[in-house]
């Protein structure tokens, strides 16, 4: 692994670490920055190869032409994990998520998802995790518990669990193998396996069979988003809500469109951070 650093003004920081957002696929693994001392910012991007190096360096160099860029070699660790370890837990409703460091201190009568940093995106800390966890505890505030729910693009298989642990029956769907093993240990450790079904596959394929959930949620990004428009449309039950979510505030007016024009009924907006969560609901006939 590979990282990218610079120092500079926080307009030039700021504006080299937005530019990766919404980049579809993006050359980064990961991006931060923060401060680093009185007026000077840090900006780290981590990178896959050095062909991926160079393309970020270039999206750097387009928008903060005035930053010099350091590259440099980061010994092989799951850096993932060691960057979340010791997180706290994540409160959403009903739901608590943390992994096992934090889960074992949390009192109360929360429904408790234990789910450790992994290369499966979805801890819960995320700001598009987060609101979809809201809108579940939303859903399930509205409407008796659904009967059948598909998670589209699943990662750790987090909202699947939560879905299961209030009742509903699942099947969680993700098309990398290694993020779905994980997924499936997951899945196991949460004592859910006989109300969750899980899969390492398309989304878009599982999803064709029309009228078939009351919930669906795809935390995924714009571009699949609008492209299953009418594929999660048909899979949904009339009077079924359907979840989307990772997709930046501002990437809000096409998703809109996509799935307006299909004929369903915006619901409920989260948004946190930078991030949009959109709950629509499908009419009756």
């Amino acid at each position: 692994m590979l990282i990218l650093t610079a120092l500079g003004s926080l307009p030039a920081i700021r504006a080299a670490a937005a530019a990766f957002d919404g980049l579809d696929p993006s050359p980064a693994d990961a991006v931060s920055w923060f401060e680093e001392g009185a007026g000077k910012f840090r900006l780290e991007v981590y990178i896959g190869t050095e062909q991926d190096a160079d393309a970020a360096t270039a999206v750097i160099a387009q928008v903060a032409p005035d930053i010099h860029v350091h590259k440099g070699a980061l010994e092989d660790a799951d850096w993932v994990a060691m960057a979340l370890d010791g997180l706290p837990p994540v409160n959403a409703g009903r739901f608590v998520v943390a992994g096992a460091h934090a889960l074992n201190r949390v009192r109360g009568g929360a429904k408790r998802i234990w789910i450790e940093a992994s290369e499966a995106f979805g801890t819960g800390h995320h700001g598009t995790t987060k609101g979809c966890l809201l809108a579940l505890e939303d859903v399930l505030r509205r409407a008796p518990v659904p009967r059948r729910v598909l998670d589209v693009g699943a990662g750790s298989g987090v909202l699947a669990i939560a879905a299961a642990k209030a009742g509903a029956k699942a099947l969680a769907v993700e098309i990398d193998p290694r993020a779905a093993a994980i997924m499936g240990e997951n899945i196991a450790n949460n004592r859910v396996s006989a109300r969750v079904r899980w899969l390492a596959a398309d989304g878009a394929k599982t999803a064709s069979a029309p009228d078939r959930y009351e919930l669906i949620f795809a935390n995924i990004l714009m571009r699949p988003l609008i492209r299953l428009s009418p594929i999660l449309t048909r899979a949904l039950k009339p009077g079924g809500r359907l979840v989307l979510s990772g997709l930046l505030t501002r990437q809000e007016p096409l998703v809109r469109l996509a799935y307006a024009s299909r004929g369903l009924t915006l619901e409920h907006r989260y948004a946190r951070e930078a991030w949009s969560t959109l709950v629509w609901r499908r009419p009756h006939a």
